[in-house]
């Protein structure tokens, strides 16, 4: 294997080393953001009421939000807004 080969290699795993970096960085950005604006509750309800109330239909995604909401505005806690 020539030198120039060897280098070629060396500097393509590098490349793909940095790639993976920047996709799991923005996999890591992404996770945060939709668990800090709470994109991720709907379905963390969904799956708590299966997993303790089997059978037990969920209520609709619209109705979840409303209801969610009202209770914030009802017994507001510590928040930015």
């Amino acid at each position: 294997m020539s030198d120039a080969t060897a280098v070629g290699r060396r500097t393509d795993a590098r490349g793909r080393g940095v790639v993976r970096g920047i996709v799991r960085a923005g996999a890591a950005v992404r996770w945060y953001t939709t668990t800090l604006l709470g994109d991720r509750d709907y379905a963390r309800y969904v799956a708590h009421l299966a997993r303790t109330h089997p059978g037990a239909v969920p209520v609709t995604e619209k109705e979840y939000w409303r209801a969610r909401h009202a209770e914030q505005d009802a017994h507001p806690s510590a928040r930015c807004c």
